[in-house]
């Protein structure tokens, strides 16, 4: 299973002969299909999926109004990203059409969904313990830590995390209370650590790779199935897959040098962690940030913004051009049409 960790949430199931893979809407604490994703999943006709829920709700098995939702849904027409707004159908619906499907598809993905799906609906997370003792164990722990490196390497855990080490190990606690004070220092150790990555700060980071000549205007990942323009301001979002890993890794060794400095009682200022933190970089064999960059934060977002804004029109105009391209040819071929009719 493959889920996007911000909002709402994809879970990505692959049948097991691996003719299909249906991508599931995780929201509201159940998972959700159109029609047409359950026909692929239960490779039946969308005819068949639409009478199976018909006499669902005909028969009182189920509620429409719990189980229907309005969602949007992305999709590529054209060649161009759409976003419509459709039905979808819960998991209780969804597992009553597959009971009356009566297919191995049906069998498999209800295994999967109690097994599996249900367990990352409650608990955030799903493991696969058989698989992951006697299957490729290698390849699937490597798996399971990296993703747990992204998870303690995302801004809101880190910054969580920080504060609760800082909290407990600052003389200077009074500025702790001060937010501001601990959100300059926390982007000081990010810097610190994006630099010991890749040699830049954020800011530096942002101000280079944000280009509206680029694809996705330099964004390497974001927040769901498409880029916006909010994601042009986290320099994370612009790291190559191998940087990524780097800076995860990182940052999870970090994590877990301040959580031992915590638990030893150490009573630390926080120019002192500062301090702590260049040195642990020096023994870690990383380059140390000296100063703040070249760039402020500031400056650099307000740029990834203009180049967000720059991008945008020049997909419009690209679409522009494809749209009128297209008017031409079909106007070209109305005239050869009425030209043959004359003749």
């Amino acid at each position: 299973m493959t889920t996007n960790d911000k909002h709402d949430q994809i879970a990505i199931y692959t049948t097991e002969d691996g003719a299909a893979q249906v991508r599931l809407q995780l929201k509201d604490g159940t998972a959700w299909l159109t029609q047409k994703q359950m026909s692929e999943l239960f490779n039946v006709g969308v005819s068949s999926i639409s009478k199976h829920l018909k006499n669902t709700f005909d028969e009182g098995e189920l509620n429409r109004e719990s189980t229907v939702a309005r969602l949007e849904n992305v999709g590529v027409e054209q060649g161009r990203t759409v976003t419509r707004t459709i039905e979808h159908y819960n998991l209780d619906a969804i597992l009553a059409v597959g009971y009356r499907v009566r297919g191995q598809r049906g069998t498999q993905f209800r295994k999967w969904a109690t097994e599996v799906l249900r367990e990352y609906l409650v608990k955030g997370f799903a493991m696969d313990d058989q698989r992951l003792k006697n299957d490729g164990i290698d390849t699937h722990f490597d798996e399971l830590l990296e993703r747990i490196r992204e998870i303690r390497a995302s801004e809101r855990q880190m910054f969580r995390k920080v504060l609760d080490v800082i909290t407990a190990t600052s003389d200077d606690y009074h500025e702790v209370k001060d937010y501001k004070s601990v959100k300059n220092f926390f982007a000081g150790i990010q810097n610190r650590l994006h630099y010991a990555t890749h040699g830049k700060t954020a800011a530096e980071l942002i101000w280079e790779r944000a280009d509206n000549t680029q694809p996705n205007a330099g964004l390497t990942t974001w927040d769901g199935e498409k880029p916006h323009k909010k994601d042009m301001i986290t320099a994370k979002n612009y790291l190559h897959e191998d940087e990524a890993k780097r800076m995860n890794r990182l940052t999870s060794m970090f994590l877990d040098y301040a959580e031992d400095q915590a638990e030893m009682r150490k009573t630390l200022l926080l120019e002192d962690w500062v301090k702590k933190t260049d040195a642990w970089l020096v023994f870690n064999e990383r380059q140390v940030l000296q100063g703040f960059g070249t760039r402020k934060m500031t400056q650099a977002q307000n740029k990834a913004l203009s180049e967000w804004d720059a991008y945008q029109r020049r997909l419009d105009n690209e679409v522009n051009e494809i749209d009128m391209r297209q008017l031409e040819s079909e106007v070209r071929e109305l005239n050869k049409k009425q030209h043959r009719g004359e003749r």
